[in-house]
């Protein structure tokens, strides 16, 4: 019995949170700042938006953001193996020794829930997930094998035509519908500039129990529900996932009339059948977290400054390793925008041209004109010229709101 090497051993200074001692998850240490969304379990939180910001391009790993399904499985580094099948010339398992032996690489990755701000689609009309602020989202730096890597060694080569194969991944949880499991299209996995690994560690070390140890998966550019946690089983195949969570969650059906309007509805017609609601890709998206929620300015301290001006902030990010290349604030209600004063990138881009995190953004506003708007708006765009709506476009899951 060795354990994870040493260097990557967990130093975070937490305890196990009160409200976890009569639940499954007693064991866990968690920062009680940490906002928790579905009540005491399972275990769905966010961090603190402003807190988030604040604290810079990267987050520190006791307040990232984690979404559970269920109990934390509790995991022996010396007994897991990860196991690879299917349609490979040499199904093989992997001990963990084995695994943190190979080729590794160290990428800084941004993940967002689907569910990031479903608050506020619920206030138009209740869709069937609990209610995410803003703050599903951090960025850490992951550490792992390339799986190209891996599926090389169990016999898919490079050369080979992988057009109509998937990728299947299934953790370790137990859940009412069994594991839960996904799947992306195999060339996605084999390409070498989209940096897709079987992680091991997380901010310079083990990955913690919340956040899959001892191995999940990472897919940059990719939305969080197809990053499995506490990884069994990785499964070459020529038909997508039939995990439950693959088709009946992670989905933006069409608004109503179109769409359903219930789960029965949708179960009827077959919607959550239809490959086309899929989601993989995050979608363009800002966020201002500052001013924050019931934040108070001390106006007549603020017009007596030499400097008489509030620094909006928040973040901004898309998909598939985009770039976000502007982000507009309005104070007229859409009238008019004008571009922030800073737009940063807290890493240098993968590949020459990958963004896999967040943008950060900073625009200074003078007081006056802060008091007298009804409302602040923003919007970012990327280097494929998408943008965000206006309104709001309701969906049965409550997914991908960026309006």
């Amino acid at each position: 019995m060795t354990g994870p090497p040493a260097d990557l051993l967990f130093k975070e200074n937490l305890t196990v949170d009160s409200r976890d001692v009569d639940t499954p998850d007693n064991w866990i240490p968690r920062d009680p700042s940490l906002i928790r969304l579905t009540g005491i379990h399972p275990f769905n939180c966010e961090p603190n938006l402003s807190k988030v910001v604040e604290a810079g391009p990267l987050t520190p790993t006791a307040i990232h953001f984690v979404r559970n399904h269920g109990p934390v499985p509790k995991i022996s580094w010396d007994e897991h193996v990860l196991t690879v099948g299917g349609l490979v010339k040499t199904p093989r398992t992997f001990t963990m020794a084995e695994l943190v032996a190979m080729p590794s690489i160290e990428v800084p990755v941004t993940l967002t829930c689907c569910g990031n701000r479903r608050k506020e689609q619920n206030m138009v009309k209740r869709s069937q997930g609990f209610s995410w602020g803003a703050g599903g989202i951090s960025t850490a730096v992951w550490k792992g094998v390339p799986l190209r890597h891996i599926l090389n060694l169990c016999g898919l080569d490079d050369s080979q035509d992988h057009s109509s194969l998937f990728v299947c991944t299934d953790g370790g949880d137990t859940l009412p519908k069994g594991t839960y499991g996904t799947s992306i299209v195999l060339p996605h996995a084999m390409n070498p500039t989209t940096d897709v690994m079987v992680a091991y560690a997380m901010n310079g070390h083990i990955l913690t129990p919340d956040h899959g140890y001892p191995l999940r998966m990472i897919i940059p550019g990719f939305v969080g529900g197809r990053m499995v946690k506490w990884l069994k089983t990785i499964t070459v195949t020529d038909t997508e996932s039939s995990a439950p969570y693959h088709y009946y969650d992670n989905r933006v059906l069409p608004p109503p009339p179109v769409g359903p309007s219930t789960n029965d509805q949708a179960e009827k017609e077959g919607w959550w059948f239809k490959p086309d609601y899929i989601i993989n890709e995050r979608n363009i998206n800002s966020v201002i977290s500052h001013p924050a929620h019931d934040e108070s300015l001390d106006v007549r301290s603020y017009l007596a400054s030499p400097d008489p001006t509030y620094t909006l902030k928040g973040y901004a990010y898309s998909g598939g390793g985009r770039k976000v290349t502007r982000v507009e604030v309005s104070m007229d209600d859409g009238v008019t925008w004008e571009l922030v004063d800073e737009l940063t990138y807290g890493f240098e881009p993968r590949h020459g041209d990958k963004y896999w995190c967040w943008f950060l953004w900073e625009h200074k506003v003078e007081v006056g004109r802060l008091l007298g708007a009804k409302e602040v708006m923003v919007r970012a765009w990327d280097s494929a010229q998408n943008t965000q709506p206006k309104e709001i476009t309701w969906n049965l899951l409550g997914m991908m709101n960026n309006a």
